[in-house]
């Protein structure tokens, strides 16, 4: 699964239609006291001191990176990675995993500053969804779509299966209720969702945010902003996340039709279908009656593997999005069967459950105990007391991009998209140190005597003669 030349799935002979896409992280962040206690650097200073090297390089804690990728510094102390537009799933993965690595560097950089200075205090960041206080921070997920007036009404058809796609691409949560009580859900965001659709993003939280933003032409151009999802740790789950999405939106633009499963109440069905581990959660339909999420997720299954069947995209199918399609069908296998082991080295929630059912096995504790949210959110942390590198390492969790494909993702842009263009711009412009302003479709050279100001309005170009000579003035 590993092996990149096979996996990327970028042929030109492919029949399947292209179409950029990208994952954005927000990573949470402590302090912690290695004495305990209260912590040393409160989230502000303690993202401050993490992004210094990016300051110190880019003069700004927002940037883009040499792999095409884009670096800053969120609302609330959030640091966030989005990837570089990706057209392969590997590439995607690859570029996902690369963001983490990258932060993994700024963390060791930032611990080894408060060793040096005598600070009892060590960084964390960890790749999850919700605080200890409650507070959630996002994982966006990006898909180019091309521009049509009805754009609202077609995705709408998508909201069941996102409500839905949790049981199959979860992280999992520890979720404590008002009396205290603790019970493993399917997914960390599906408390913090408050609409179904909608153009604002922070008060009202909608599962697909409709800020029309297309980053490219937008009369050709849409982009569709998914925010419903977790931030996925095991690479199978977040692979599977994006391709059964895009296998749906290759449907929508081509005119299927897709399954009418439109819920009654989508807020209320998303908290049910996290609370019951079972796939079996009673939704109530608009047009009448009921279903589950086990049938909802079987149904749009269906329709992508006859749809893709009948256009005979079934054999174009590159190897990692094949590998997906059929892991889609094992983990509603697994649910339905009440089976978390069956796909415990490859689904987050199953991969965490099983981790924690064997520890309170061995340790004879209750849920409640603090013990398992420690070790609950060790599994999301990315630096070295993280478990994801020994679970792979010990055959626990599957990996699907090849270690050294992660470190290629980080000097180096994907080479099918646009940001093979950004990236060498942004490369170039380090090396000539010269200060230039940069956005996903846009290049500026500061100071420049001629046009300075390069736009790159189609995400699936990868040459650009004006973009060139620009460069070329960088020397």
């Amino acid at each position: 699964m590993s092996d990149s030349s096979a996996a990327r799935g970028t042929s030109a002979t492919s029949m399947l239609p292209r179409r950029v896409m990208g994952i954005e992280t927000e990573y949470g962040l402590t302090c912690a006291s290695t004495r305990g206690g209260n912590p040393p650097l409160d989230p502000e200073d303690a993202a401050q001191l993490l992004f210094e090297p990016v300051m110190q390089r880019s003069r700004s804690t927002n940037t883009f990176l040499e792999n095409g990728a884009r670096l800053y510094l969120d609302v609330g102390a959030h640091p966030e990675y989005a990837t570089a537009e990706c057209d392969s799933i590997y590439d995607l993965l690859a570029n996902d995993r690369a963001g983490e690595a990258y932060f993994a560097r700024l963390m060791e950089t930032a611990n080894k500053k408060l060793a040096k200075a005598g600070t009892p205090g060590v960084i964390h960041l960890f790749k999850n969804n919700v605080d200890a206080a409650g507070n959630s921070f996002g994982c966006h997920e990006n898909y180019m779509l091309h521009r049509r007036a009805d754009f609202r009404d077609r995705i709408a058809r998508l909201v069941p299966f996102f409500v839905t796609r949790q049981i199959v691409t979860g992280a999992g949560l520890l979720f404590r209720g008002e009396d205290g009580h603790v019970r493993y859900e399917f997914s960390q965001r599906s408390h913090q969702m408050w609409d179904a659709i909608s153009s604002a993003s922070t008060r009202s939280r909608p599962m697909i945010n409709t800020r029309d933003e297309p980053h490219g032409n937008s009369e050709e151009y849409r982009r569709m902003h998914v925010i419903v999802g977790d931030s996925n740790v095991a690479e199978p789950t977040t692979g599977l996340k994006v391709a059964i999405t895009e296998a749906l939106l290759v449907m929508l633009e081509e005119g299927a039709i897709l399954p009418s499963l439109e819920l009654a109440d989508p807020m209320h069905a998303i908290r049910i279908t996290a609370s019951d581990l079972s796939g079996r959660a009673n939704l109530e339909l608009a047009a009448g009656g009921y279903s589950d999420p086990i049938a909802i997720q079987e149904r749009f299954r269906d329709a992508v593997l006859n749809h893709y069947e009948k256009k005979g995209y079934t054999q174009a199918l590159d190897p990692v999005r094949r590998y997906l399609f059929e892991l889609w069908t094992r983990a509603l296998e697994a649910v339905k069967a009440g089976a978390p082991e069956a796909i415990s080295q490859e689904i987050d929630w199953a991969a965490k459950l099983m981790l924690l059912r064997r520890y309170v096995e061995r340790s004879g504790i209750k849920m409640e105990d603090s013990r398992l949210a420690r070790l609950d959110l060790a599994y999301h942390d990315i630096g070295p007391e993280g478990l994801r590198h020994r679970m792979e390492e010990s055959g626990m969790l599957k990996r699907i991009v090849a270690p050294e494909d992660v470190n290629e993702a980080l000097r180096r842009p994907p080479q099918t998209t646009r940001a093979k263009i950004r990236g060498e711009f942004v490369a170039k412009a380090h090396k000539a140190r010269r200060d230039v302003a940069v956005d996903w479709s846009t290049l500026r050279l500061m100071e420049s005597e001629s046009n300075s100001t390069v736009v790159l309005d189609e995400p699936l170009q990868t040459e650009s003669e004006v973009a060139a000579r620009l460069m070329a003035e960088l020397g």
